[in-house]
């Protein structure tokens, strides 16, 4: 955790140094003074560090807490951190203040400025004192920690972790639960025929089970008799090459029985990869690396493991998806740990609570508390075990019920949970300091939390997590730290879209609360929750948490906190704003039960990002226009309808959200309605996102002009928009996302004229379209592609299936033709939808066509009479949902008797969904 403080403290620090406002303000001298100490502060930090293990509690022969030390002089740099980004803040309020005066009121105002010129010179000064005074401390205490560190005792360190991972290959084989189908898949890939080395990849997060079930395969018999030589090497993070191989040479020679060199430890590299290929040279060896971080290390010693064709294997296991996905050379595999399922999860338990005896379980009434915390575990191993471990010696119910209240402070406080915390900080500490603030940042949602991807960008863009690169786009950076998390299993993807992109995540119940251990520890991130005290508000005010989450109702006027940069709130709960929240950057009040917003909003300065979804909020303050450096305003499916004037003085407004559904009488065709908006809008340079808004003659004529949109949605379009919208429009050429809905379902879409359509990537066009446009066939990149309403005499199919992109195509009432035939192409399609089509009699898939589709839906044609003629080809499909389709296309696949049972018995899941009085259901026609 400590080093988690230095990425935090000190590379902030550095960080906001770099702040343009600062560099502005005269101050040049202080900060260069403060570079050079934190430098020198950082360096002394992480030596000591790394001397010191992983940041556990270790003594010294004198009887002094090295690590008590070290966790006070991280703690005094984290607090400096905090300071400096606070003084930046403030300047920047006076800073904005006078440059946004005219000049003859920058006259009356240059003495305020000059004033705050001088009191940031002040306070930086104050700030350098004490990063001097932290440095000369470090300094005395130098020649002492080189000389007591030697003593260090490395418990909970990487080499203790270590010990624990190699304990795996003692596991007796009637201990384990869960392993038999992955066993089995990877034995047979190990012992597979192929003659040319091959590298098997085992990835999960850490304590899934990754070295349990590798060593129980090193051990097998089966595997031994098929290999002449075989070494398990555990891998620490901070290998040294060469003693890699010294320890691969001593396990070979051990297994072989033969004597170790005595030369061994003398022997340089180069001796030693001579060494190793001499002597594997012409034999089939079995090399197990346990626990590796990155790639660095393959290449590093394949050079030292003979490519033949003997049938060598090397198995890997590691945290890291990009090190798993590795290109190793043909044949090579990768497998995937996936989490034990409840049963299995609560078999492992009860082994390790109750030595296997549910009746015991029963007898004591434990098995509800029991169950809750396996459940808390999440599938995960090496937490379910060590729970049952820790919980075989408490006998009664309310011992149980006490640590399942309390397991936050077991999982950082008892040693017998140790082992958990540790190898899941390993994971922690590897982090480049930006994902660790960036994984910390997502303990703020609640357990189970569905996080989506675009939202946790933003939020980090709020908050500046995100280190700019050049030449790439902020939101293309933070997705990288995003997947970066998902490789290194700190995050779950829960959902993907249909375009292969991770689109909702989670994180583990476990990592979480280590997460927020940690967070809390640092005064990073609190959570005000259901299990926590009431005056847990007041614990986090003292405290400084600079990031809080409010999961329950709270008392009226209980915050008052003053140096907030996010307040999340996740309660349908009202809660009660305070006007002391000037420091805040995103106020996320997505769901919240929130109906109003405080005048005094638009003083909040420093927001960046504002999330209203979900909530009763019905407008916004008249002066939000003050809120100068807001980038993100997301009033999806809320009450506001119209934006007030002046939202064209929001200059950093990047992403304009206001997307709403009509629950009206009116819904059939306006199910989504616009909001309001000024023509003035378009004078935003930087805004990229713009969905969705009601289309205005005056609004589309000025929309040519924001060149920078990557999103635009627009409904009420009515026919003489055409053709400005097709001129604005095609000006716009990083367009990657364009809705366009007519204003009533008889209202021609006039968009011949669309030509910039390069760039587009998912295209839905609500709206009667008198002829299938010409530019459809130009549509190269675009993956996603809906008609609704479109009543086209023409088969448009031709004109589509040559798109090497498409991924999912939906026709809802587009075609009023009997007869919809797939002839070929649609070579990337995965997801067809048939919906409204009151002509259609029948759809014909010809062989050929559209062969990777998964998924196929068909709604509401009534007059469809069986299913698609050729459905037998897709052999790729694994869904059919029929929906309000004919009862005669029902009985023609129900049940062995339907007369076209043989073309549908291929389908995995096959769905017939219907609605009555009672409401709408759905059956299975599977089996």
């Amino acid at each position: 955790m400590a080093s988690a403080t230095v990425d935090v403290g000190i590379g902030l620090i550095l960080n906001l140094l770099e702040n343009e406002t600062l560099l502005l303000s005269g101050v040049h001298s202080e900060i260069e003074k403060m570079k050079k100490e934190l430098l020198i502060i950082k360096s002394f930090l992480e030596d000591t560090h790394k001397q010191d293990g992983n940041g556990s509690t270790t003594t010294t022969t004198t009887g002094t807490t090295t690590t008590q030390l070290f966790q006070t002089f991280v703690a005094n740099t984290r607090d400096l951190a905090y300071q400096v980004e606070d003084i930046i803040d403030e300047f920047t309020y006076h800073i904005h203040g006078y440059r946004s005066c005219t000049k003859l009121r920058r006259a009356v105002h240059f003495p305020m400025y000059m004033w705050a010129r001088h009191s940031i010179a002040q306070k930086l000064g104050a700030v350098n004192v004490m990063i001097r005074s932290i440095s000369e401390s470090m300094k005395r205490y130098q020649t002492y920690q080189g000389a007591s560190v030697s003593h260090v005792d490395d418990g909970g360190g990487t080499k203790w972790v270590n010990h624990i991972s190699e304990s795996s290959l003692f596991f007796s084989e009637n201990s384990l639960v869960g392993i038999d189908a992955a066993k089995g898949k990877l034995i047979g890939w190990l012992l597979s025929p192929e003659p040319q080395r091959i590298v098997v990849s085992v990835v999960g997060m850490g304590g899934s089970g990754k070295t349990t079930l590798s060593a129980n395969i090193f051990k097998s018999q089966t595997v031994r008799k098929h290999f002449a030589s075989y070494a398990w090497v555990t891998i620490s993070k901070s290998y040294v090459i060469e003693d890699v191989f010294r320890t691969m040479i001593k396990e070979f020679y051990k297994e072989a029985e033969t004597q170790i060199p005595g030369e061994l430890y003398s022997l340089t590299y180069r001796e030693l990869v001579e060494k190793l290929v001499e002597y594997l040279h012409s034999k089939r060896y079995f090399v197990m690396l346990d626990d590796v971080w990155n790639t660095g290390l393959w290449r590093e010693i394949s050079i030292a493991l003979p490519d033949g064709i003997s049938g060598s294997r090397v198995m890997v296991t590691t945290r890291s998806n990009n090190m798993a996905s590795f290109s190793y050379g043909s044949g090579s595999r990768k497998h995937e740990i996936e989490l034990l399922k409840e049963d299995e999860a609560w078999a492992l338990f009860c082994n390790k609570a109750f030595s296997g005896s549910l009746e015991e379980c029963r007898r004591r009434n434990l098995e509800v508390v029991a169950r809750k915390l396996v459940e808390r575990c999440q599938g995960l191993p090496l937490a379910i075990a060590s729970l049952g471990s820790m919980m075989s010696t408490k006998r009664l119910e309310s011992e149980w019920k006490q640590v399942y209240n309390s397991l936050n402070w077991e999982l950082n406080n008892n040693l017998e949970l140790k082992v958990v915390r540790s190898i899941l900080l390993l994971s922690f500490s590897d982090l480049p300091y930006p994902l660790k603030r960036c994984f910390l940042y997502c303990c703020l949602f609640p357990v189970n939390y569905r996080m989506k991807r675009k939202r946790l960008v933003r939020m980090w863009m709020a908050q500046r997590f995100v280190e700019p690169i050049r030449g790439v786009k902020a939101e293309e950076v933070a997705d990288g730290y995003l997947n970066e998390l998902v490789y290194r299993n700190m995050l779950q993807v829960i959902l993907w879209n249909p375009f292969g992109r991770p689109k909702v995540f989670k994180m583990h119940d476990v990592i979480r609360e280590i997460a927020l251990s940690i967070s809390k520890a640092e005064r990073f991130c609190d959570v005000n929750g259901d299990d926590d005290d009431d005056d847990d508000a007041e614990t986090a005010e003292d405290h400084g948490t600079r990031h809080l989450c409010i999961q329950k109702e709270m008392r009226s006027g209980t915050l008052r906190r003053t140096n907030l940069h996010t307040l999340l709130v996740c309660t349908k709960h009202s809660i009660e704003l305070p006007p002391s929240l000037k420091l805040l950057r995103a106020l996320d009040l997505e769901g919240s039960g929130v109906t109003k917003l405080p005048d005094f909003l638009v003083t909040l300065f420093n927001l960046k990002y504002l999330n209203l979804s979900k909530t009763e909020v019905k407008e916004l303050p008249r002066d939000f226009h003050r809120l100068i450096n807001l980038e993100t305003l997301n009033t999806r499916h809320s009450k506001v309808d119209e934006l007030p004037p002046g939202m064209w003085k929001l200059r950093k407004l990047r992403y304009l959200i206001t997307f709403r559904c009509n629950y009206g009488h009116d819904s059939n065709w306006n199910y989504v309605l616009g909001t309001k908006v000024s023509p003035s809008i378009c004078q935003l340079k930087d805004l990229q996102v713009m969905d969705c808004f009601n289309a205005e003659a005056e609004l589309i004529k000025k929309l040519g002009g924001m060149t920078q949109l990557t999103r635009i949605s627009l409904v009420m379009i009515k026919r003489e928009h055409g053709s400005d919208l097709c001129e604005s429009l095609n000006k716009i050429k990083r367009l990657r996302f364009l809705s366009l809905t007519s204003i009533h379902e008889e209202e021609p879409l006039e968009i011949d004229g669309l030509i910039a359509t390069a760039s587009i990537e998912k295209l839905f066009l609500a709206g009667k379209l008198e002829r299938v446009p010409s530019w459809f066939s130009t549509l190269q990149n675009v993956t996603y592609l809906g008609l609704r309403g479109s009543q086209l005499q023409e088969n448009a199919i031709h004109y589509l299936q040559t798109l090497p992109k498409l991924v999912w195509l939906s026709f809802y009432k587009a075609y009023m033709g009997t007869r919809l035939c797939f002839a070929e192409g649609f070579e990337n399609l995965k997801i067809l939808d048939i919906v409204q089509m009151r002509h259609l009699t029948e759809v014909v898939i010809e062989e050929g066509a559209m062969v990777g589709i998964q998924k196929l839906y068909v709604r509401a044609c009534r007059v469809l009479e069986s299913v698609p003629r050729g459905i037998e080809n897709l052999v790729n499909l694994q869904e059919l949902h029929l929906s309000h389709v004919s009862d005669q296309l029902v009985e023609r696949i129900r049940g062995e008797e339907g007369v076209d049972r043989w073309s549908v018995k291929h389908i995995p899941a096959i769905k017939h969904h219907f609605r009555t009085e009672d409401g709408s259901f759905y059956v299975s026609l599977s089996s």
